[in-house]
């Protein structure tokens, strides 16, 4: 906070009008921020970053970040003073647009105004005017325009005038006569002041300052901190594979950040974190106005605070418990920090000729040796994190720290999975993260006796836990997995009260033919798809299950060849309600060997029934086309009686026909009725006989 004394502003005409605002105060002590000291980076996109230093006595700071952080310093910024200070005010220019912060000073410059525009919005107040050989002391009463000629009087121009108003007159004083003018109110003074310093402001918009104040005496210990959005650091990894470790490889991990900030780190302790926190812009920075409606005084009511409770939080799955590990060792163990930028020390080599320079040029790459981890790794809570202590890195530059370098469990493998590729497997390792590190998701590269041997990517691998990376096509093993058998079979029926309740099993067999050409032992793995409710029978044991699919394990000799075949069975309930069934459905599983006697003989007496039934059906449908075929000829009939005179003898004849067949069709639809009846007699014996009947 300032505290002004005296404070002056001239406004002076020389060759152009210009504005100077002079000031002095007595200030809290303004010193450059303090330098960064902790940097912690968050896989989830957020930084924490710390400074600490000292002050003497009452003591400001400015800092600077981009217009989008502020939200982030509003929300996360913490100080601390550590010798009986007090952290005070934080003081930020507001987001409200320029035009609206200037015209909420009692000068409004929000539209450029000209002097005498200016001086016009002052009017009343007191001022000082300096002219040639002359000071007059008023107070402003207003600016004009007035017609002035020069020289020719032909020749008219305007001039502005500003009228002053002295203890006993008005002066009018041509504005380009003043040298000087002194505003003598200070509070208007250090209006204009602060107007003037919110367009200096507004020229670097990417940019807003965040003045920090500390008060105390003597020199104190104080720092700060805040998270603001960061680049996500990453990892990449190398994996060297040796025939001469056996089932070892050496696996080193880098860790890429980048210094996006406005500020260089120097010797700066940095820690990278594994963990996700949830993290959120809350918008702090912008200025919210609510139009508010214009009610009368006993109206004025607020609404109540409104409080929302707390929705229930998911359970997460019991992980499974990592591999023995002294994780809790880790995380107290401190190391001796290791300068980032410090050349590694190594001892002095010996003189080489021409000869030996190019034999070591020859000599394959081996960097296991060479790269050492220069961080400290371990458990905080949840997260896990990788320290590294004096790292200097410039702003807007980016680094690759090595974070790993350790010896891990590795089998090579030949991973087969036929909706990857049909025919060939593909060369990978099957790794054990037996590192004591966590190993964040990113790419790997492979280097196979010091060559490339292809790339691989990684998911987050706990410690203990193991993975299958694959990096080429093994083109020395061709697999076969076209042919596959499938086959239902009835298991048991029985009845419940009309419905025909199966139990089907279905059958499903898979052979996969491994044919190795080459000449090396090679350990194969075969992946073959897990589906929901299918159980393995008389198949070999699978090395792993996971949520997609069984992985199979074997080892094949050179040259030889391999059958894996995977039976799978599953069983299924299926339902058939007998009333309204087929009949041909119901002979099918009567026959059915499967079917238990007593179900057999409960189809056979339904069967039976259903028999009665539709050949009563048949009789209906017969009578039915009977009385069809009858109607067609009563058409034909009354057709040709339309053509002959009704005294005519062929009339008579017609007519007597007709009379034959209208008794005969009302014969046929009496016994059609007859035969419904019975029909609907026969299905309701046949309900009767399913509702009361029960066997297994």
């Amino acid at each position: 906070m300032h505290f002004i004394s005296k404070a002056k502003i001239f406004i002076a005409a020389t060759a152009g009008i210009s504005l100077v605002l002079c000031y002095s105060v007595f200030a809290a002590t303004k010193q450059n921020t303090l330098p960064t000291q902790r940097v912690v980076l968050f896989s989830s996109g957020v930084g924490y970053f710390e400074h600490a230093g000292t002050v003497n006595g009452d003591a400001r700071m400015e800092l600077r970040f981009k217009t989008e952080q502020i939200n982030d310093i509003l929300k996360s910024l913490l100080l601390e003073d550590l010798d009986g200070g007090k952290a005070g005010v934080v003081v930020y220019p507001s987001q409200d647009p320029t035009a609206k912060t200037l015209r909420s000073f009692q000068v409004d410059i929000s539209e450029n105004p000209s002097l005498a525009a200016l001086l016009n919005q002052i009017r009343g107040v007191n001022i000082k005017a300096t002219l040639r050989g002359e000071t007059i002391h008023g107070s402003i009463l207003g600016v004009e325009a007035k017609p002035k000629m020069l020289g020719d009087k032909d020749r008219v121009v305007e001039v502005w005038v500003l009228n002053i108003l002295t203890a006993a007159t008005i002066r009018a004083v041509g504005l380009d006569e003043v040298q000087q003018l002194e505003i003598e109110d200070p509070q208007l003074q250090e209006e204009l002041r602060k107007a003037l310093a919110t367009v200096a402001l507004e020229r670097d918009k990417g940019k807003k300052p965040v003045t920090l104040h500390f008060a105390g005496e003597g020199e104190r210990r104080v720092r700060f901190g805040y998270v603001v959005e960061t680049p996500v650091w990453k990892t990449s990894y190398r994996l060297i594979l040796s025939a001469a470790t056996g089932n070892k490889a050496h696996l080193q991990g880098w860790a890429t950040v980048e210094n996006q900030t406005e500020n260089d780190w120097d010797h700066v302790d940095l820690s990278l974190i594994s963990g996700r926190p949830i993290s959120f812009i809350y918008n702090l920075y912008q200025p919210l106005y609510i139009p508010r409606p214009l009610l009368q005084p006993e109206l004025y009511t607020s609404l109540h605070p409104q409080t929302y409770e707390a929705g229930m939080e998911a359970k997460e799955e019991q992980a499974e418990p990592f591999a023995a590990a002294d994780e809790e060792g880790l995380a107290e163990k401190k190391l001796a920090p290791r300068r980032l930028n410090s050349p590694p020390v190594v001892a002095p080599a010996p003189e080489m000729n021409s000869f030996s320079a190019k034999s070591v040029a020859r000599k394959p790459l081996e960097p296991i040796h060479s790269v050492a981890s220069i961080a400290d790794a371990g458990k905080i809570g949840e997260l896990f994190q990788y320290t590294v202590g004096n790292v200097s890195l410039p702003r807007r530059q980016s680094a690759m720290i090595p974070i790993i370098a350790s010896d891990i469990q590795a089998e090579r493998v030949s991973i087969y999975n036929q909706s990857v590729l049909a025919k060939y497997p593909l060369n990978g390792v099957r790794i054990v993260n037996s590192s004591g590190n966590h190993l964040l998701q990113g790419p790997l590269t492979i280097f196979d006796a010091n060559t490339y041997a292809g790339d691989a990517s990684i998911d987050d691998i706990p410690p203990g836990q193991e993975r299958l990376l694959s990096y080429a096509i093994d083109m020395q093993v061709h697999v076969d997995a076209t042919k596959t058998t499938q086959d239902d079979t009835l298991q048991t029926g029985k009845i419940v009260k009309g419905i025909l309740h199966l139990t089907m099993k279905n059958l499903f067999t898979q052979e996969y033919s491994i044919d190795n050409k080459s000449g090396q032992e090679k350990t194969i793995i075969i992946e073959h798809p897990f589906r929901t409710g299918w159980k393995l029978t008389d198949s070999p044991k699978p090395l792993q299950t996971t949520e997609r699919l069984y992985r199979f394990k074997d080892t094949l000799g050179p040259g030889k060849t391999a059958l894996l075949r995977i039976n799978e069975e599953i069983t299924q309930s299926d339902t058939l309600v007998l009333l309204p069934a087929d009949f041909g459905q119901l002979e099918f599983y009567s026959r059915s060997g499967k079917i238990p006697p007593k179900v057999k003989d409960a189809l056979l007496k339904a069967m039976t029934y259903k028999k009665h039934m539709l050949d009563t059906e048949r009789k209906i449908t017969d009578k039915q086309r009977e009385v069809t075929a009858i109607t067609q000829g009563q058409q034909r009939l009354r057709e040709n009686m339309k053509t002959v005179t009704q005294s005519s003898q062929y009339y008579s004849r017609l007519l007597i026909k007709l009379n034959e067949q209208e008794t005969k069709i009302e014969k046929l639809q009496l016994q059609a009725d007859q035969l419904k009846e019975e029909h609907e007699k026969q299905r309701t014996d046949l309900e009767a006989y399913l509702s009361s009947t029960t066997v297994e």
